[in-house]
């Protein structure tokens, strides 16, 4: 059988047989590894969720949000401030509910601001919840910095793999809604978007607070792993320029883009950052650059060109074979 004619005939079934097989493997994965190799995959899971998230927004509008890391350190000190109060799995959700309603609010005002504009914008509200937080904990609370008890590492593996699925399948289900229609219109020409009839500012705000919803509850689930957090390592620009990074780098265009990114560069960040640290971010932006000169639609992008490649690969040694048995007959 023609392997290419089966890989596109069966190309569902055979991605919900490898996401099975890849659920397996993370689920199974505390039994047979070190303690520290689970924090890895945990912090890939988290990378996964936020460079998921912020596709689903930045990646199909074209605003560029820098804002990931404000969301993410709200959900941290959200788990910092709630830890005491109440369980864990309840908390989830509640931080996930603040960084909704805040990216309500900044959505509101700052999402009829269109290209740099509203990067400098969401770049600036990283830098003021930095400020803010400092300010409340050295001026009110008299303290600075959160500690966090610590948890488990399978309990917030899980947890992460948890909240990937739920973040994939609704990104998955408003591509293929009629958000996911009016956020590529709004992508490729706002203003016709607004003539046909498309509330765009009512659509940008809504998918940007519910990205950010995602964002909120992995920085709850990231947070006991953290131990202890101050402002600066909760909403650290690392946690708004890696998901874009990673993004890019898997491409945006199909859904597993993003989480192929994620899955690298988060792997690559845990492991090498101790090692190679004075060249780390070095590295990242120089491959950042690559990626946008070279694979523009990253490497989600190479696919259907391998697909194309590979039929005609596979069309040429048909007709050899062909040829071959007319000759011997």
């Amino acid at each position: 059988m023609d392997i290419t004619r089966f890989i596109s005939t069966h190309r569902k079934l055979l991605l919900v047989g490898f996401l099975f097989l890849i659920l397996i493997f993370v689920a199974t994965f505390p039994l047979y590894t070190r303690a520290s190799d689970v924090r890895v995959l945990t912090t890939v899971l988290i990378y996964v969720v936020l460079a998921v998230s912020w596709a689903m927004f930045s990646g199909t509008t074209g605003y560029m949000s820098l804002a990931p890391a404000a969301f993410f350190g709200l959900g941290i000190y959200t788990m910092a401030l709630l830890q005491k109060e109440l369980p864990f799995f309840l908390i989830i959700p509640i931080g996930g509910l603040v960084s909704f309603a805040f990216a309500l609010l900044v959505g509101l005002v700052t999402l009829r601001l269109r290209g740099i504009y509203f990067a400098i914008f969401t770049f600036g509200l990283v830098v003021f919840m930095t400020e803010i937080i400092q300010f409340l904990e050295t001026r009110l609370w008299g303290q600075h910095g959160q500690h966090i008890t610590p948890i488990d590492n399978e309990t917030l593996l899980y947890t992460m793999l948890g909240l990937v699925v739920v973040t994939v399948l609704a990104t998955y289900f408003i591509r293929r809604s009629r958000y996911g229609l009016a956020l590529l219109s709004i992508g490729g020409n706002e203003e016709a978007a607004e003539h046909m009839g498309i509330n765009t500012t009512r659509t940008k705000v809504f998918i940007f607070a519910v990205s950010s919803m995602f964002m909120g509850a992995a920085g709850v689930i990231a947070a006991p792993g953290l131990i202890y957090v101050n402002a600066n390592i909760a909403f650290s620009l690392f946690y708004s320029f890696m998901p874009i990074l990673m993004a890019v780098f898997g491409g945006m265009g199909q859904l597993y883009g993003p989480v192929v990114g994620a899955v690298i560069f988060g792997y690559l960040e845990k492991t090498l950052r101790a090692q190679l640290y004075s060249y780390f971010m070095l590295g990242f932006g120089i491959i950042l650059v690559a990626v946008i000169l070279f694979l523009p639609n990253g490497i989600a992008g190479l696919v259907p060109t391998l697909q194309d490649k590979l039929g005609g690969l596979m069309a040429r040694l048909r007709k050899g074979e062909q040829g071959e048995q007319h000759a011997n007959t």
